[in-house]
């Protein structure tokens, strides 16, 4: 299917675009799109684990302002701006070496789907979790979380429907707003976000509130609305409402299962390993939407229920009723670097398939030899 995406955004079309169609200029013409949409994750990537080292629990910048070094919140905001950047000119460089192919498409969106969620895990650290004075408690986190990656099934789910990838709002106005706030934590101090701005309200609040807002009053309805005016036009590619709505199953039973969790864990998982646990959210999600994303790609019916959602069940089963006991970290542990391995995985296979398939490298311009 030809790849059609629409962005209406204010501040993309007028700020960053021109922005992007001058950096485009200096990429050179040999590059291949799909290693900028690597070396974008990569650099994602690379800040999470580095922000991981001095931060683990999400306590440091409420605990003692100066544990983490200034040049991280900098470097930060560095990486962010060339993620944002190289994931915002991947498609316009596929264009301009006329090498836009359905790899490229799943390979770019695949891994936004897992940078979503890293993006939001990095931002935590800047806020820091509940003190009893400042902060941001778990749960918050978690809702936070939840909601960003709605926001992300939402745009899936609305192309898996209608063909076209209304591409959120939120994005370029996340992107900027997260440069910002590492700039401001690293000229600033992480001080800035422990005193409040207006009328009590503190930073994080008031970020909270934005990120509620715009999902719910401008995300969600803009999804419903394409839908049903693609609905009207009759250019639905689902004829039936179960057709429709089966992408939703799985994202949702993941959630109701990773909640039941959250809530009834014995232990209380989230506060004793908040890190592993809203990594394993964010991996979870990005598998089961990846096969949203194939499905509509290649206009299948993605399966009732996802595999993972059977081994999840399991462990939370056995977390909740207390089977697990005091393993029950340990299990976390265990079960977050299986379903780790097992995304790079399929996310390795399900590329070299249509490398493959379609007689093309992933990293190279070059032509593969036909065999």
């Amino acid at each position: 299917s030809q790849y059609s995406a629409v962005d209406t955004n204010p501040l993309s079309v007028y700020i960053m675009q021109p922005i992007w169609n001058k950096i485009i200029k200096i990429v050179p013409l040999w590059i291949a799109p799909n290693l900028l949409t690597f070396s974008g994750f990569v650099m994602i990537l690379f800040n999470y684990f580095l922000i991981s080292f001095y931060d683990w629990d999400y306590t440091a910048s409420g605990t003692g302002p100066g544990l983490v070094p200034t040049w991280v919140w900098l470097f930060s905001a560095f990486t962010t701006f060339c993620a944002y950047a190289l994931d915002s000119i991947d498609g316009k460089h596929a264009r301009r070496t006329q090498s836009s192919t359905p790899l490229g498409e799943l390979f770019d969106h695949g891994l936004d789907s897992w940078a979503t969620s890293i993006f939001v895990l990095s931002f935590f650290s800047v806020c820091s979790r509940d003190n009893g004075k400042t902060g941001v408690s778990v749960y918050t986190m978690y809702i936070y979380l939840s909601i960003v990656l709605f926001n992300f099934m939402c745009s899936h789910w609305e192309k898996y429907n209608t063909g076209v990838l209304f591409l959120p709002w939120g994005y370029d106005i996340s992107q900027v707003v997260l440069i910002a706030a590492y700039l401001l934590t690293g000229t600033v101090g992480v001080e800035v976000w422990q005193k409040p701005l207006l009328f009590g309200y503190y930073i994080t609040d008031v970020l909270v509130i934005l990120l509620i807002g715009f999902s719910l009053f401008l995300s969600f309805p803009q999804t419903l609305y394409n839908i049903h005016r693609a609905h009207l036009k009759k250019t639905l590619k689902n004829d039936s409402l179960y057709e429709g709505l089966l992408p939703l199953v799985s994202p949702l039973l993941l959630f109701i299962l990773l909640t039941v969790w959250v809530v009834l864990s014995p232990s209380n998982i989230l506060a004793k390993q908040p890190r592993l646990f809203l990594w394993m959210v964010g991996v979870a999600f990005s598998n089961v939407i990846c096969k949203v994303i194939i499905c509509q790609m290649s206009s299948t019916q993605p399966e009732l229920f996802h595999w993972f959602l059977f081994p999840l069940a399991l462990v939370v089963y056995a977390a909740v009723s207390g089977l697990l006991g005091r393993m029950e970290e340990a299990v976390l542990g265990v079960f977050t670097t299986l379903v780790t391995a097992a995304h790079v995985h399929y996310g390795v296979c399900v590329g070299r398939q249509l490398s493959e398939h379609l007689n093309i490298y992933i990293f190279s311009l070059k032509k593969r030899v036909q065999e």
